[in-house]
């Protein structure tokens, strides 16, 4: 299921593997099996990637819930034996070179440790922290930080990601208000109104939904969507992005619940907070 839901992510069987940390071979080989298994096809494929059937759509919402629930299982089985493991929520771009040299340091600090990463989409900002499903995550804020301790890491300026044929790839720089009359990318109901406003660069937009990054430039690269995105991350050669001069700057956080005395937890921060300040 989990490699089911990286390739519909994803809608690439290169990218997937490549986040699951394997070969794309065994990856095609686990997708045709679970295809048997079900019955039915659940990606149209072609030589620029992958599309959802009708039958993928049903399934990867309940692929997600299922390993929610196994996620939450996993947490309250080691929280009972008393394993010396800490789950590490992540939002964003894995890329990221604060998080290659955090894992680097933190391994030697704590070489002992059971690290367990919960990749998450973009729809909670607290990578399942209030369910229960991670003890830590490194995120994005803003978000309601209600019960919650937030250190900030780092901030990024923020632009516009356009197809690089759009007349505002163009551009050197741009204003929200020049924006205005385009459809924007939107996340589900029920996401944080804080987290949405933000990406929406303030006001009400319309625009089709997503929950992944990938999604989001899907979004883009299709239908001529517009959004916002932290400047400096890889994007494909179809898309580019344009910096908006008057956007506040993307804060990358860590954050936990409040007076949760975990000591992996306060030695992740401290180290978190170093890596990302190089």
């Amino acid at each position: 299921m989990r490699y089911f839901v990286a390739v519909a992510e994803e809608l690439h069987f290169g990218r997937a593997a490549a986040r699951l940390h394997m070969s794309q071979p065994p990856l095609s080989r686990a997708i045709k099996q679970l295809e048997a298994d079900v019955g039915a096809l659940l990606f149209v494929r072609s030589p620029a990637g992958v599309t959802l059937t009708a039958v993928g759509t049903v399934l990867l919402d309940e692929a997600r819930a299922l390993l929610d629930h196994a996620d939450r299982v996993r947490v309250r089985v080691s929280a009972a034996a008393g394993a010396a493991t800490i789950t590490i929520g992540i939002l964003g771009d894995g890329t990221d070179p604060g998080v290659a040299r955090l894992a680097a340091a933190y391994r030697r600090q704590h070489p002992g440790i059971d690290v367990r990463v919960r990749d998450t989409d973009l729809t909670d900002p607290t990578c399942g922290l209030r369910a229960g499903l991670v003890d830590v995550a490194l995120t994005r804020a803003p978000f309601d930080e209600t019960g919650l301790t937030v250190r900030a890491l780092r901030t990024d300026p923020v632009g516009v990601v356009v197809r690089a044929d759009d007349p505002l790839a163009r551009r050197d720089k741009l204003r929200l208000a020049e924006l205005s009359g385009r459809r924007w990318f939107q996340f589900p109901p029920g996401t944080d109104p804080l987290w949405q406003s933000y990406w929406n660069g303030g006001t009400p937009r319309e625009g089709p939904q997503v929950r992944a990054v990938q999604e989001c430039l899907q979004a883009v690269l299709w239908n001529g969507t517009v959004g916002l995105a932290p400047l400096g991350h890889d994007l494909p050669a179809e898309l580019a992005v344009v910096p908006l001069v008057d956007m506040p700057p993307s804060r990358v956080v860590a954050v936990w619940n409040e007076g949760d005395a975990n000591p992996l937890i306060r030695s992740f921060v401290e180290i978190a907070t170093t890596a990302y300040r190089r």
